[in-house]
């Protein structure tokens, strides 16, 4: 089967691609001394778990309590949900995978720590419990610069049944946030990424001082996580903790956002939809344009630091060089609106590759992946966590 014999839109990973994305974060991790335990989120396909595992990663971030059950009911026996988990519900559905699997997760609050301590409780092998910290993205976590109350959660965590308080973790959302006026974006990449190391660090050690907040270092684990943020990714030793381990989602699929920040260049960009030019019109004030059969339900209207519309058309998918005559600047739900200039001339029926801005919510939004070799599809992949 070539590209030519799919129905579109759908969703293609370029196999070297992918290869490659997935070996130079392996070797980040190897070469920094850290565990990497990708974020599956982006994906949520056990193939491609799978291949990450083959690579060397130890272990699987996870989003929702469904996904951890579709990658423990799979065989992965190590997954960690880097999610303030709430509700009976759900901490019972995640109680019912430790037969098959280690569990752990996040609290950041005493309400949420208790809640957890009452279902883990009942039974006699407490649970890992990781604390969120914020440590600059500004969303759930206890403020890394707040030790009074990071030292305070630490302490109830230590002390109620069920849980055993296991380390700190962190996503640096602030680096999608690019750079200020006076930064290139390679430095506020390291900016980012040093932020997210140093603060982490330092809360360990403040916490390792605290009366009754059992931390040892090389038994408590310091994890952070960010495509973004491992791409200027340096460990160091502060106080004798280091970060253990990393949790990147995006890197193996990478997109215009990563892109855009400078943590990826289009050559490594896996993912790409295929879709189909459905009308061609020029309008009154004289705009061409053309709609491809890929809408909102396909791509997503998320838009970053840098980013020009919503995704990149590619005049050649092979060597990824960006159309400079086609621009994606609308959707709607099930069309994508192009604005075509200069020397492009699309027709319909002719068919498109474009890199989408953000792969997780693509990925998400579809059943399958085509795993391609330039033009021959090789593989077909479910996403198999759909819908949780």
């Amino acid at each position: 089967m070539t590209r030519a014999d799919l129905p579109t839109p759908v969703l293609l990973v370029e196999q070297s691609r992918l290869r490659d994305n997935l070996a130079a974060m392996q070797a980040t991790a190897d070469a920094d001394d850290v565990t990497l335990r990708p974020h599956v989120k982006t994906h949520k396909s056990v193939a491609l778990a799978r291949r990450q595992r083959e690579r060397g990663a130890e272990g699987l971030t996870v989003a929702t309590v469904k996904e951890a059950e579709t990658f423990v009911d799979a065989g992965f026996e190590d997954v960690r949900v880097a999610y303030p988990v709430t509700g009976r519900d759900k901490h019972e559905q995640l109680r019912a995978l430790r037969d098959d699997a280690t569990l752990s997760f996040t609290v950041d609050t005493p309400a949420g720590a208790v809640q957890a301590s009452a279902i883990y409780a009942e039974r006699g092998t407490p649970v890992d419990v990781l604390i969120e910290v914020d440590v600059g993205h500004g969303r759930c976590g206890v403020h890394w610069s707040d030790d009074a109350a990071a030292i305070t959660l630490a302490q109830h965590v230590a002390s109620l049944p069920g849980l055993r308080l296991a380390g700190i973790l962190t996503h640096a959302g602030q680096a999608y946030n690019g750079p200020s006026e006076d930064e290139t974006e390679a430095e506020a990449l390291r900016r980012a990424s040093r932020h997210e190391r140093d603060r982490m660090l330092s809360l360990a050690s403040t916490l390792r001082e605290a009366a009754n907040v059992p931390v040892t270092p090389g038994d408590f684990d310091i994890s952070v996580g960010s495509t973004p943020t491992m791409a200027a990714f340096d460990n160091a030793e502060h106080d004798g903790f280091r970060v253990t381990e990393i949790r990147p989602g995006n890197y193996v699929m990478h997109d215009a956002m990563q892109v855009a920040l400078g943590a990826a260049s289009l050559a490594d960009c896996a993912l790409t939809v295929l879709t189909t030019v459905v009308s061609t019109q020029t309008k009154p004030d004289g705009t061409h344009q053309a709609f491809v059969d890929a809408g909102k339900k396909v791509f997503t209207t998320d838009t970053g630091s840098g980013t020009n519309g919503y995704g990149v058309a590619l005049a050649d998918a092979d060597t990824m060089q960006p159309h400079p005559g086609v621009q994606v600047d609308h959707l709607s739900e099930e069309h994508g609106w192009l604005t075509v200039s200069g020397d492009a001339n699309l027709t319909v029926g002719d068919r498109l590759r474009i890199v989408p801005n953000h792969a997780c919510v693509t990925v998400a939004n579809q059943d399958q992946l085509h795993v391609v070799d330039v033009d021959r599809v090789v593989d077909t992949w479910t996403v198999d966590a759909r819908g949780g």
